[in-house]
């Protein structure tokens, strides 16, 4: 199959590498809890472990995205930050001290924060304003292909090795390393920084959300309120669960899942360069809030399955497409610091979103859970629809 012009040789390249790291991760996933209890980690601990790996991953976004501006460079951020991913899964199975756990999983999310912001940047650059959607669409939709591999591979592995988590762990090294051999395939583009003043302190990213466009400010706000009602996918599984559907049937769903989000991603992309990024991402938050009301009404296995069907639509109308629009209202000198700036503030919105989900949950049901991040993904929708799509617009004005 012949692929477009605009899907250049280094979003194909950018594209395998997330597919194989994803795989790596993926496979991971679903059994880390299974792992970490095995080996002494308490429910406690377990939290404690991904909140502060989490953070790491936030807070290094926006370190790194705005010193890959600074120094003008992409591929070193790149690079080194799948290679650090890649490692981090052989040195889970190493020890199983807690403190060593803590420092593998911290390893891993670091990896994260390291490439991101340079690695969308690179992908913008490849991108024009008019098919930047179907380049950010085919990118996430390769990535998420490894939400589809991973648990399957997983599966298969556990089948074949019963309880063999560690080994599981090596294994997920192989498609660790491919991601690395990919990622020499890629060129760095030249470009030219200022040499003064290169230095770059940790929190340097957050003074960029002062100068940044006001366009830019408004947008990353309304996602980022939105991120505070979009907790966990853990939490639809588990109201899954609590319907009385066995463990096998919840991986198969989170797979079909991720399957329709991975087919999805690319003709959504194509959609948006078409009608809009804006309008197909407030498209996809409608969908959104359709799903959670779902399932606060719903208890039927079919239901779910449609449910989860939305919800993969969902997801491929808005992850690549609210970065395609970030890149399209900032200027190309600090793409890598708004796209590092709105992710570090997301993760950390993410956290709260979990625990305010899981205290909801707790006092009021699920079911108040769900109607509320319903009824606010609406509001953030309307308000959605003042934000200016591109920096073009914003200028005329």
């Amino acid at each position: 199959m012949k692929l477009p012009v605009y899907i250049t040789r280094t979003v194909v390249v950018l594209s395998f590498v997330s597919l194989f790291t994803d795989i790596a991760s993926e496979m991971l996933y679903p059994v880390m809890p299974i792992f970490l209890k095995s080996i002494g980690f308490s429910v406690l601990l377990i939290g404690v472990l991904e909140g502060m790996a989490e953070a790491t991953a936030g807070l290094s976004k926006g370190y790194f995205g705005k010193l890959s501006d600074t120094t003008g460079k992409r591929l070193p951020f790149v690079r080194l930050g799948y290679l650090l991913s890649a490692v981090s899964k052989p040195m889970m199975a190493a020890f199983i001290f807690p403190l060593w756990i803590f420092f593998a999983r911290t390893v891993d999310r670091l990896g994260k924060g390291i490439r991101t912001g340079a690695r969308d940047a690179m992908l913008s650059a490849e991108a024009s304003p008019k098919n930047k959607g179907r380049i950010f669409g085919f990118h996430r939709g390769m990535d998420t292909l490894g939400a589809v591999f991973g648990p399957a591979l997983a599966l298969v592995f556990l089948w074949l090795r019963p309880q063999q988590y560690r080994a599981l762990f090596l294994a997920a090294f192989i498609p660790g390393i491919l991601a690395i051999g990919f990622t020499f395939l890629l060129k760095e583009k030249s470009a030219k920084r200022e040499t003064k003043n290169k230095r770059t302190s940790f929190f340097a990213f957050l003074k960029y959300w002062k100068t940044s466009p006001v366009t830019y400010r408004k947008l990353c706000a309304a996602l980022l309120v939105f991120t505070l009602v979009n907790s966990s996918d853990v939490f639809l599984l588990l109201k899954i669960k609590e319907s009385g559907i066995d463990d096998r049937m919840v991986i198969g769903v989170y797979i079909f899942y991720n399957l329709i989000y991975a087919l999805a991603s690319y003709p959504m992309g194509m959609m948006a360069d078409k009608l809009g990024l804006k309008r197909v991402l407030i498209a996809g938050l409608v969908v959104f809030a359709m799903v959670y009301t779902g399932f606060a009404l719903n208890s039927s296995i079919a239901g779910y399955i449609a449910l989860f069907f939305l919800y993969g639509i969902y997801a491929a109308a808005t992850e690549g497409i609210s970065k395609a629009w970030i890149t399209n209202i900032s200027d190309k000198a600090n793409t890598a610091t708004a796209i590092g700036t709105y992710t570090a503030l997301q993760s950390i919105c993410t956290l709260i979103a979990s625990s305010l989900a899981g205290f909801i949950w707790l006092y009021f049901g699920a079911e108040v859970t769900f109607a509320i991040s319903a009824a606010i993904t609406l509001l953030v929708a309307g308000y959605l629809m003042s934000v200016k799509e591109s920096r073009e617009e914003r200028l005329k004005k």
